[in-house]
């Protein structure tokens, strides 16, 4: 598979490129963003509000980092290993059809609903690994702002993060409707339907 060192805000084109099992280093910047920051993002989308940040310029990590400050008073991160997909799924395609969110970042792999928005508005999800959150704190060459920290707690605020070689980074999912997780999930399914079958006739085989 294909290996690529890429810059933010991604292009169409650029994540056009990119196919499931490429991967990825990125620079530039990302924001962490969990469960209640989608949720409270999306409801200030509904209400007509401003939003903070640009989602469809920045990636979008599934993080809910460890922070502290340093004797300058300025925010460093700690660890920030990738929280687990999933949880996000009922808010991701949404975000990528009305923020033009590019690239997502996570573990675990996420479902049918991101894979379609994907393949519809051009965007990827990233698979990094989990239980490297040092790894990930360290490729954090500065944090530019924090968002919502008062109202939703260090995990859960937006953390606006500079990157440089950020990953590496797997695609799971491309824009072309592929999705390493379910397809792979399938596969297993198909060679435990067949081992089965193996055994019902082995043991017809002893009566």
């Amino acid at each position: 598979m294909a290996a690529h060192t890429l810059k933010l805000p991604l292009t169409e084109e650029d994540v056009r490129k990119l196919k499931v099992g490429d991967n990825i280093y990125i620079s530039g910047q990302i924001v962490t963003a969990r469960d209640d920051a989608h949720k409270h993002a999306l409801s200030l989308k509904e209400k007509g509000k401003p939003l903070p940040v640009d989602f469809g310029k920045l990636a979008i990590y599934h993080c809910g980092p460890i922070m502290k400050k340093n004797l300058e008073g300025k925010w460093e991160m700690v660890a920030g290993g990738p929280t687990t997909s999933s949880r996000m799924e009922i808010f991701q395609d949404i975000f990528i059809e009305k923020f033009g969110t590019r690239l997502i970042i996570g573990k675990g792999g996420m479902g049918e609903r991101t894979t379609v928005a994907c393949q519809k508005f051009g965007a990827v999800y990233g698979m990094f690994t989990g239980g490297a959150a040092l790894l990930a704190a360290n490729a954090v060459k500065q944090v530019v702002e924090v968002h919502w920290y008062d109202l939703l707690g260090m995990p859960e605020c937006l953390w606006v993060l500079e990157v440089d070689n950020f990953g590496p980074l797997m695609i799971g999912i491309d824009s072309h409707g592929n999705n390493f997780f379910t397809e792979n999930a399938k596969k297993t399914m198909d060679m435990k339907a067949e081992s089965y079958k193996l055994i019902e006739r082995a043991l017809e085989a002893l009566q």
